[in-house]
Order: structure tokens, then sequence, then C-alpha cells
């Protein structure tokens, strides 16, 4: 797989193919890189419709320009556990950020939602948060406070005092069901207009549309999270990876 940063060409063969509405995977094809790479690059700058090769080249300048400044003499990478890459770590978490953040999630907010979702004990305390991050704890405040008033994580006290961030396995399933709420919510807003609008209209019978339409959405995302949540907590098969040996 091709490591290094993305070069200037390859940001303008990124360009092009998003002028010529290809996908993520299929750019990254062409590149010979990982889609990721290609997906991070976009949306850290911009997005699909706002791609600029030469502004995406002078930020990432500007980004390792500033991150070779800050980190201080002598400092190491952090030791990973389980033999990991902390390269490939650091790379994989700004990966999932940028997926929560193109999924509508505020920048701060997916920062420290990536970072509780990549630790082992899915949990940190705000210090933690706050020096993994290289952020003031007033950001980290502000962001799981967002974070928890959307259920995707929860608070825990312990050692003392001390609380403690935590992302679990049913955290994802509470917050598949706070989404079906919220849809089935406007579902029912968009009946009440029917009657202000004047049943037969086209206002209302676009708004009668729009809560039909929500309420099987809200009703199918209801039913498969309590179908899938026990898949929450079942733990993937591990393969033999070693070839069977021959039956004289």
């Amino acid at each position: 797989m091709p490591g290094g940063r993305l070069t200037q060409q390859e940001r303008q063969q990124i360009a092009l193919g998003l002028a010529d509405g290809l996908a993520y995977a299929e750019i990254a094809r062409r590149l010979d890189r990982p889609t990721s790479t290609v997906t991070r690059e976009v949306m850290r700058n911009g997005g699909p419709t706002a791609y600029r090769a030469d502004l995406a080249h002078r930020a990432t300048e500007r980004r390792a320009h500033r991150r070779k400044q800050s980190a201080p003499r002598g400092a190491k990478a952090p030791v990973e556990r389980h033999g990991r890459d902390p390269e490939a770590v650091r790379e994989y978490e700004e990966t999932l950020t940028t997926v929560f953040i193109a999924s509508g999630t505020p920048k701060m907010m997916a920062r420290v939602m990536a970072c509780l979702t990549l630790t082992d004990s899915g949990s940190l305390t705000a210090a933690e948060l706050a020096q993994r991050l290289d952020v003031s704890p007033a950001s980290v405040s502000k962001a799981v406070a967002f974070l928890e008033s959307q259920g995707l994580i929860r608070r825990e006290r312990r050692e003392g005092r001390r609380e403690r961030y935590v992302v679990d396995d049913d955290i994802w399933h509470q917050s598949m069901m706070a989404s079906a709420l919220s849809t089935s919510q406007v579902a029912e807003t968009s009946r009440q207009g029917v009657d202000v609008m004047g049943r037969g209209t086209p206002a209302a019978t676009r708004l009668e549309n729009v809560a039909r339409y929500l309420d099987f959405i809200s009703e199918a995302i209801t039913r498969a999270a309590e179908q899938a949540r026990e898949v929450l907590y079942t733990k993937p098969e591990v393969r033999d990876t070693e070839p069977e040996q021959e039956q004289l």
C-alpha cells in the first residue's frame, strides 16, 4: 500500500475525479491509494463540491508546519498496545473523525467521539481527552456536553470523584433509538400541518406524504435496531489463518 503524503499532482487528480463525478473508491484506485486517504483528504478540505487541489495542498503544508512547531523536543510517539502501528492509528483516527463530520457531527465533537471510540477501555477523563487531542479543557467540556445531549456518550464516576466519559456498545443502540424518535416527531409535526394548510392543497398533500414516509422510516429504524441489538454484544469469530494439513 503506497505511503507518504499526497502530492500536489495527486490532489489535482482528485479534483478532476470529483469534477467527473467519480466515487472516492474509483479515484483511490486510479491513484493506487487507500479509499480512506481520498475520503479524508476531500472531507477535511471543503468536501466534494468545494474541494480545490491548490488550497488543499497549502492547507496540508500549514498543518504539517504547525505540528512540527508544536511538537516538544525529544517527544516520542505514544506507545500503542497490541502491536499497533502508531502512525496507522493516527491516520485511521483522522479518517473516522472525517466520517463523523460528514455525517453532521461538529468537528470538535467528532474528534472527541473518534478518540473515545478508538480506546480499548472506551472511556477517558476530560484531562486525558484534552491531552490526547491537544485542546483546552473548555473545548472538551463543550464537546462532551453536546455528545451527551445526543445520547452518544455517557458519564461515569470512577476513581473517587473523577468523571470519565464513556462510549460503549449500547451507546450506538441508544443513538439509533433517539434518531428514530426524532424522525417520528418530525412526522407528527408534519401531520399536524395538514389541516392548517388545508387538506387537499398542494402544501398539505406534501406534508401528509412526508409524514407517512417518515413514519415508515422511524418504524423501520426502531425494528432494525431492536432486531440487531444482540450483534453489538457478539464477539466476531476468529478465523483460523493456518493452512489445513492434508490428511494422509
